[in-house]
């Protein structure tokens, strides 16, 4: 037996509460033949999608705190884009594979 800490694998993998849910038939199939697409069960696929949103939601809602030195040069980095490239240029001119 081991003494090492739980990983947050092990707290993933470990399943102790129970969330109820109610949806449309019309829902649930939507969810079932997405799900089935990425080879996860509706439960792994719920989980997760609504695990990620969750954390954007939250990284939304996260403050930073600049000087307003730091403030100002962070606008004008966005007001002034960098210019064009060869690169960029060659890249826009490109078609995409879808397109070919």
């Amino acid at each position: 037996m081991t003494d090492a800490a739980p990983t947050r694998q092990d707290d993933e993998r470990r399943r102790d509460v129970t969330i109820n849910l109610r949806a449309t038939s019309r829902v649930r199939d939507l969810i079932d033949r997405a799900a089935a697409l990425l080879g996860k069960s509706r439960s792994e696929f719920m989980l997760d999608s609504a695990r990620r949103c969750a954390e954007d939601v939250l990284l939304d809602q996260s403050l930073f705190l600049v000087s307003d030195e730091k403030f100002a040069s962070f606008l004008s980095i966005l007001d002034a884009p960098p210019k064009p490239t060869q690169e960029l240029r060659t890249l826009l001119a490109t078609k995409a594979p879808w397109e070919a």
